[in-house]
């Protein structure tokens, strides 16, 4: 069988993680991958589109095409797949226009529709698609998943002197932290010795918290959160947000971190709190946290490995492979992995009731 994906490009965090990850259990099931970024250019564009015909399967990930570029995708698509890992069919959580675009409502609308399988991150995208027409035979929600291998188990021996949080991410989305200014100052002034390691590729300052600054690198970035203590998560109440896949968690997760963050989104279901983590609502929730996590090394320890161990069972390359696998070449899920949602969506096709 022979699949094509078409992505913003082959390097994109979002194709690394969702689509190339699952690269080698694809070609053990005798299924060949090719990965094309797409052009921005019209003519060359609908060049790749009409090249769907070569192919027994395309996967669209992410890219909300013009209604005539998704004509000419879906006549030549034997079997085409949407894959999505965003709330694509709303703006930014910075963009200074606000969520709702009719233009990305309509596309998303008209993909979801077209598509012979939609392949959402979670639950709440899950019920995007649902809401703007999708089948709900044809939806199902794979995870973001990781290699938990790739990541060594916290390097940073567990001490009580002071507390290293760590924080991974892109400049944009940054600025979400940058915003909350005023409360990682609090906690710099009430929490002893915290300090915050950075992996990015630039960096905020903050006049109560040493920033210790990373420079982000693929090789070397699982390296790099494993030296922390905890991981930090955070993320505006908005509509963009609550379709983020977690990608921030899973990772820390995978280094063996306690994980701190704002109960939004898949926060929720990812963190359980006084088990692999704290989710924090007032400025005393964040610093009774990090005081509890500075002082008990035996609890930070702990829920270190509660995280590894949510990793390994629920969000793991290795736990959800075969259904990747088998939902791109069309059958049932092989060996659907033991893990619990928070809704009934899972990996099976939704219903409505």
């Amino acid at each position: 069988m022979k699949v094509l994906a078409l992505v913003d490009a082959p390097d994109h965090v979002c194709c690394r993680y969702r689509i190339r990850a699952f690269e080698p259990a694809l070609r053990q099931a005798s299924v060949n991958l090719t990965t094309v970024g797409l052009s921005r250019s019209s003519i060359t564009r609908t060049w790749q589109l009409a090249s769907a015909r070569h192919f027994d399967v395309v996967l669209l990930q992410r890219k909300l095409l013009p209604l005539w570029q998704l004509g000419i995708l879906r006549k030549f698509a034997r079997r085409l797949i949407f894959d999505y890992d965003d709330a694509v069919l709303y703006r930014d959580s910075f963009d200074t226009r606000g969520p709702i675009s009719r233009r990305r409502a309509a596309r998303f609308a008209q993909t979801v529709k077209l598509s012979d399988t939609v392949i959402a991150g979670n639950d709440f995208l899950a019920d995007c698609a649902l809401r703007q027409g999708a089948k709900p035979k044809r939806v199902r929600v794979i995870p973001t998943c990781v290699e938990p291998a790739r990541y060594p188990l916290n390097v940073n021996k567990f001490t009580s002197q002071g507390l290293e949080l760590t924080w991974i991410g892109s400049s944009s989305t940054l600025q979400g932290l940058e915003r909350e200014r005023g409360l990682w100052e609090q906690l710099g002034e009430r929490v002893p010795g915290l300090r915050l390691r950075i992996i990015c590729d630039r960096f905020p300052q903050f006049q109560h918290i040493q920033v210790i600054e990373v420079p982000w690198s693929e090789a070397t970035e699982a390296e790099d959160l494993s030296r922390a203590d905890v991981g930090l998560g955070w993320m505006p109440d908005d509509l963009w947000s609550r379709g983020k896949c977690g990608l921030k968690v899973l990772q820390y997760g995978a280094a063996g971190l306690p994980v701190v963050a704002n109960p939004i989104g898949v926060h929720s279901e990812m963190i359980e709190p006084g088990v692999n983590g704290f989710l924090p609502r007032s400025v005393d929730d964040w610093v009774h946290a990090l005081n509890l996590l500075t002082t008990d090394v035996d609890c930070r320890q702990a829920m270190g490995s509660a995280s590894r161990q949510m990793i390994d069972s629920r969000y793991s390359i290795d736990a959800w492979s075969s259904t990747f696998v088998s939902t791109v070449a069309g059958g049932r899920a092989l060996n659907r992995p033991n893990v619990i949602m928070t809704t009934s969506h899972a990996t099976r096709p939704l219903t409505t009731n």
